[in-house]
């Protein structure tokens, strides 16, 4: 056994998926022929190598195969924030309210999991070389469990759970489509260099033994969200507590940043859950809106899309105005040009500034927009 877990947490497994799905190292079968598909990108050994100067990782590599490139980079960004801030928001303005807020919250609880025990565990990333690496930026945290996998886990089997007795669709349909999707993004991240077999395989897992633990409590926690009077107060103060007190690591990673992101944008969407209900806010439920073919007209496309490009602009709009406001307040009080990137990633700035814009995120989708929604005859 112990000799298993070495393999799946060594870096061969990964650069041999790699090779499989046509990525090489430029000089490796072929060498740098431009006419291959030469790319370049920083390729440096995991958050470690962040204790040195990242310059000279400029990293080659050749695509010999087109289909798996795309296909996996689209994978990838199903875990990425793009992701999160359009689909989360359309199955609360199109689907129903209670499918959103139970995929929120398990969101959240998923997503802060993984960033802590990453911190925690503090597992390297795949070596570079023999592993070609696709991005720069998750470069700089740990590897184990691989957020993106629970993610995708977490949000594609919530979704079939929280659906599958309301709407008219076929399970196997809905148990295929989540299964396609959890592993499209868990593989991505082999594709792009990211994770071990290890590391993906314990984000699955531990997502899944986290909803199996969580589903009993779904529906008391879906009341008390939207019943308790204490309920906006607990979702502000608990996710700030935790935000200021995650682990410190001993150099700056973006982990922080991300979970204070995740935290917030959950706040603001549940304190907006609650304020709903408290104002009978029309919902969105599976009466109004029925997954099924013969009720998709032209009529419910155009509104669907109408509701969609409306909410995203000022989810967007929002979000822009917020970082703007709040790091012009935040440079003000400490004394910092905009442009600091040190200065934004202290403590004392950082939390505040994700916290305050992503919770006006969460806020705005599913309260200023659902009104907006109604002014515009969308409902």
């Amino acid at each position: 056994m112990a000799r298993l877990l070495g393999t799946l947490r060594s870096s061969q497994p990964v650069a041999r998926f790699q090779r499989c799905c046509g990525l090489f190292p430029a000089g490796e079968e072929g060498g740098g022929d431009p006419a291959e598909g030469v790319r370049e990108r920083a390729a440096c050994n995991g958050a470690a190598a962040l204790r040195r100067p990242a310059a000279g990782c400029a990293q080659k590599y050749i695509v010999k195969n087109y289909f798996y490139y795309y296909l996996f980079k689209f994978s990838a960004a199903l875990g990425e924030e793009i992701f999160y801030i359009t689909f989360l928001p359309f199955t609360y303005w199109n689907i129903d309210h209670s499918v959103s807020r139970r995929m929120i919250i398990i969101w959240s609880i998923v997503m802060y999991i993984g960033q802590v025990s990453k911190d925690i565990l503090k597992w390297p990333r795949p070596l570079s070389p023999p592993v070609v690496k696709l991005e720069m930026r998750t470069d700089a945290e740990y590897g184990m469990p691989s957020t993106h996998a629970m993610a995708a886990t977490a949000i594609s089997f919530s979704f079939l759970i929280a659906t599958v007795n309301q709407y008219k669709y076929p399970f196997e349909l809905g148990l295929v489509a989540a299964f396609v999707f959890s592993t499209l993004v868990c593989l991505s991240r082999l594709y792009t260099g990211m994770h071990t077999v290890l590391d993906v395989i314990g984000g699955a897992l531990i997502s899944a033994v986290l909803l199996v633990l969580l589903y009993p409590a779904w529906d008391m926690i879906d009341h008390l969200l939207l019943t308790s009077p204490f309920c906006p107060l607990l979702s502000i103060v608990v996710p700030l507590v935790l935000c200021y007190n995650y682990p410190k690591l001993d150099y700056y990673s973006p982990t922080r940043a991300d979970t204070t992101t995740i935290l917030g944008a959950g706040a603001g969407a549940t304190v907006g859950f609650w304020l709903n209900n408290q104002y009978a806010a029309p919902a969105y439920t599976g009466k109004n809106f029925q997954l099924g073919y013969p009720l998709i007209t032209s009529k419910i496309v155009v509104v669907v899309l109408a509701r969609f490009f409306v909410g995203i602009f000022v989810v967007l709009l929002t979000r822009q105005l917020m970082k703007n406001v709040v790091l012009g307040m935040l440079g003000y009080r400490y004394k910092f040009p905009i442009g600091d990137l040190e200065a934004r990633r202290r403590l004392e700035v950082e939390v505040p500034y994700k916290f305050i814009t992503y919770s006006s995120v969460g806020f705005s989708a599913t309260v200023i927009v659902p009104l907006l929604h109604k002014l515009l005859g969308l409902m």
